[in-house]
């Protein structure tokens, strides 16, 4: 089945019922205006409809536009014109009166491919998630260029192989004579890029090499360095060509350009884009075998850049891009991903627009300079921005600046208007939805990792997302460098259960505050987002006081604060917010007193990242929230919960990570009327005196995940556990002082997944452990004290994938040999660190 393949012809498809219904809809909805009926409370049903055909048609316009190689939309368009179909669908069984006015067989509605289009569509997101499975690491860089690769190159190999098979058929030659631009007056930190993609260029296999990196990392100083260089000029006999390109090129002009460059004179009258590039290509071919480098900057489009592409011996071409799917894929092509500069380099280029040298002067204060330096992280745009803005400025507007640059403020227009309005340009290209889900990620704090899952709980719950829909965007705006993905190596399971719990973003500073500046644009009041991303000295933000007894309708807010007691908070009343993301640092923190007036809130992140835990008070505060359906608890000391939360019917998930207090969770068991109908996960994580799980866990019959990872004095499971009939993932990962799995683990008839890794204390696993008829993957590594497996472990027949150590290594091997070759057998070396600590 081709999983990759089926957007457009839906589209098309769809596109054709729309055109259809559209006339008589409107016609409908035009008699009703001009008859005068009287609109129906809650809206006209036909006009409402009229609507959804337009967004429907909007939508598939915007598919056919749509560059095939961009997997990560495909996916996100494929379910949108799924809602659709289903919405025409809908309506039309509930209306009815299209019969009356269409020949419903010509609409061809009958919708007899709508469940094998669904089929493909989510194998595709299916897909996705696996093919990034194994390949996180903790390395960001890294991450966003594999998913990048994976977007273009993995996933879509047979249509490289014909692009490459096409353009391996050219035969041509060039011979130019061009004007190079001059590099800026001061750069550092090219030497190594310089002499890396040079070394590419030489190579004889090698036509087309990009250079790609986020907006602002020095992609263009690169490429102009390499123009000047003199061996590029001496190797290409002075024959190199530097092309500006930008998001929307005029293609026939710059074909124009090139013809001047290339040719020289006698350009004719192009009649088209297909002409002018047909034309050059043949001309390029009677010009002899002469070196050529041509460099196309600021590419944004692959379709746009394959115009601009010729094949000719001797001919090569340099495509700057701050997306790595913009570049054409062929055997010929290679990826240079640029790298930011090093902290000496840094020093060196901010000091030079800072004080036109490239070292701090003495009459300078060391300190003050290198902590603004600091702040722009390496990257290039930043550095010279910023710099710029304080040379020759006396030291308290150093100091200020470093205040507001620490507070996410811009410190000058120049800042402000140069370097966002730059960065900017990178969301232009997101459709909406990833738009909206950009801009979120200004509510997170600056310089520090979050778990995934708290920004995809947002997005589920208050943006409307499904959950993989949603991951996926996370991937996209990855692979965009918007925002960082790293993750300790491995299988991440989770995510492919809908658990994003192994995985950690962040973002560039930079980024960071471009996201803040784009959700600032909305009214401070009427916006959908109201975030205080800085920390004041002492008390509430200045910001959210000049709300005070007034009433918002901002959707998500964010606040963040030192300590707080009851008096600091003020009166402000939220009826329309649905995440509520509280980050500070502190040793006690009272909960802001306007929880009572968030009836809608449905997200709950309580982060402290203080080096101890603090005390948390004001949990009564929610006994009104009765649409909470996600709760985030970290580094905190946890009052009882079970008076609190007996409102919290809602509840799907609870994520506790690093937190005491949970050893009265025995006291859930006292709360007989306590009830979770829709729990389907669990999380708790480096809880240190979380000793055993209430036993009334085990009624929570709807949980799917349940995760009790690095809790080091838990030493046994209920007794009952096998009655969460519906668990598929079961994580019990470095807990060394669980000595025992309950029996009734085996009756877990869902568990697809088992994580047991770093169990020292576990000395057996249960002899019925061959009845988890489902279970696809075990993860047993570092489990030292399990020398003897059960021969129950033959009957695992769903079992594809087991990862261990030496010790048990022999005896998977000689179970795979029996009775289950296709089992999948993994050896890793040990994997424990303590790189939580820094986070």
């Amino acid at each position: 089945m081709n999983i990759f393949g089926s957007g457009k012809s839906s589209g098309e498809e769809v596109k054709k019922k729309l055109l259809l219904l559209k006339p008589a809809i409107d016609e409908i909805s035009k008699l009703s205006c001009d008859v005068g009926v009287p609109e129906p409370q809650g809206g006209h049903p036909f006009k409402d409809f009229q609507a959804q055909l337009q967004d429907g048609l909007h939508l598939v316009k915007k598919l056919e536009r749509l560059s095939s190689f961009n997997l990560y939309r495909r996916y996100r368009y494929g379910k949108q014109i799924l809602k659709i179909e289903k919405n025409v669908n809908d309506f039309l069984l509930t209306q009815g009166v299209a019969n009356l006015i269409v020949d419903v067989h010509k609409l061809n509605l009958d919708f007899k491919n709508c469940s094998e289009l669904s089929e493909r569509v989510e194998e595709m997101g299916r897909h996705i998630i696996e093919s990034v499975n194994a390949k996180f690491t903790s390395d960001a860089s890294f991450n966003s260029f594999m998913l990048q690769q994976m977007s273009t190159i993995q996933l879509f190999q047979s249509s490289i192989d014909g692009l490459h098979d096409t353009a391996m058929d050219k035969q041509s030659t060039s011979i130019c004579n061009s004007q190079i631009p001059g590099i800026p007056g001061f750069v550092v930190g090219l030497n190594n890029p310089i002499n890396d993609v040079k070394q590419i260029i030489f190579q004889d296999e090698v036509n087309i090499i990009g250079v790609e990196g986020m907006g602002g990392s020095g992609k263009t100083t690169l490429a102009l360095a390499l123009c000047n260089d003199l061996q590029i000029k001496d190797s290409f006999q002075n024959n190199v060509v530097f092309i500006t390109v930008s998001q929307s090129p005029n293609v026939k002009g710059l074909l124009e350009i090139m013809w001047d460059k290339l040719i020289g004179a006698g350009r004719p009258d192009f009649q088209s884009i297909e002409d002018a590039h047909n034309q050059l290509q043949n001309n390029l071919s009677l010009k002899g075998n002469r070196k050529t480098l041509v460099v196309l900057d600021d590419v944004w489009s692959r379709s746009k850049a394959e115009q601009l592409l010729f094949d000719a011996k001797g001919y090569k071409t340099v495509i700057t891009t701050r997306h790595d799917y913009s570049i054409p894929r062929t055997n010929s092509s290679h990826v240079y991903h640029i790298p930011m500069l090093q902290k000496a380099d840094a020093l060196s280029l901010f000091c030079f627009w800072a004080f036109g040298q490239p070292s701090i002067p003495e009459t300078e204060d060391e300190y003050l300079v290198k902590q603004v330096e600091a702040v722009c992280m390496g990257l290039p745009l930043s550095l010279k921005v910023i710099g710029s803005s304080l040379r020759n400025e006396p030291q308290p507007v150093w100091e200020n600046a470093k205040k507001k640059l620490s507070r996410a403020e811009p410190i000058s227009q120049y800042h402000k208007e140069e370097l966002l309005d730059c960065l900017e340009s990178s969301i232009y290209v997101l459709d909406d939805e990833a738009k909206e889900c950009f801009l979120d990620l200004g509510a997170f704090p600056k310089g520090r990792k979050f778990n995934v899952d708290s920004l995809l709980d947002i997005w589920v719950h208050v943006r409307g997302m499904e959950w993989q829909d949603a991951f996926i965007v996370l991937l996209e705006l990855a692979s965009r460098n918007l925002l960082n993905l790293t993750s300790d190596p491995g299988i991440l399971a989770g995510i492919s259960f809908g658990c994003g719990c192994e995985l950690s973003f962040s973002q560039h500073d930079v980024m960071r505050d471009l996201a803040l500046r784009l959700a600032r644009q909305d009214n401070a009041i009427h916006g959908k987002r109201l975030f205080m991303p800085h920390k004041e000295l002492n008390g509430i933000p200045r910001h959210l006081l000049t709300l005070k007894d007034q009433k918002s309708t901002a959707q998500f807010l964010s606040i963040h604060t030192g300590p707080m007691e009851e008096q600091d908070w003020c009166q402000i009343y939220f009826p329309e917010v649905e995440a509520l993301a509280l980050f500070f640092s502190a040793a006690e923190y009272r909960l802001p007193t306007f929880l009572h007036t968030m009836p809608k809130l449905k997200v709950l992140i309580i982060y402290n990242y203080n080096t101890k835990r603090a005390i948390l008070n004001g949990l009564a505060g929610f006994s009104s929230v009765t649409h909470l359906k996600s709760v985030l608890l970290q580094k905190l000391i946890v009052p009882p919960l079970y008076e609190s939360c007996r409102s919290w019917e809602c509840l799907e998930k609870l994520s506790v990570c690093l937190c005491e207090g949970l050893g009265n969770m025995n006291l859930f068991d006292n709360a007989q009327a306590l009830k979770f109908p829709k729990f389907v996960e669990m999380n708790f994580d480096h809880c240190s005196d979380l000793e055993e799980l209430p036993r009334n866990i085990c009624s929570l019959t709807s949980l799917e995940r349940l995760s009790v990872t690095n809790c080091h004095v838990i030493q046994k499971l209920p007794d009952d556990l096998g009655m969460l009939r519906s668990l598929r993932l079961l994580r019990l990962s470095a807990c060394p002082s669980l000595s025992m799995l309950p029996p009734s683990i085996c009756r877990l008839q869902q568990l697809e997944f088992l994580d047991i890794s770093l169990c020292m204390s576990l000395k057996d696993l249960p002899m019925e452990f061959g009845q988890l008829s489902k279970l696809k993957m075990l993860d047993m590594n570092e489990c030292s004290g399990l020398k003897m497996l059960p021969k129950a472990l033959a009957n695992l027949r769903c079992l594809k994938r087991v990862i261990c150590d030496e010790d048990t290594e022999q005896q998977w091997l000689a179970i795979k040999a029996s009775s289950m070759p296709n089992l999948i057998v993994d050896v890793v070396e040990e994997r424990f660190n303590l790189d939580w600590l820094d986070d």
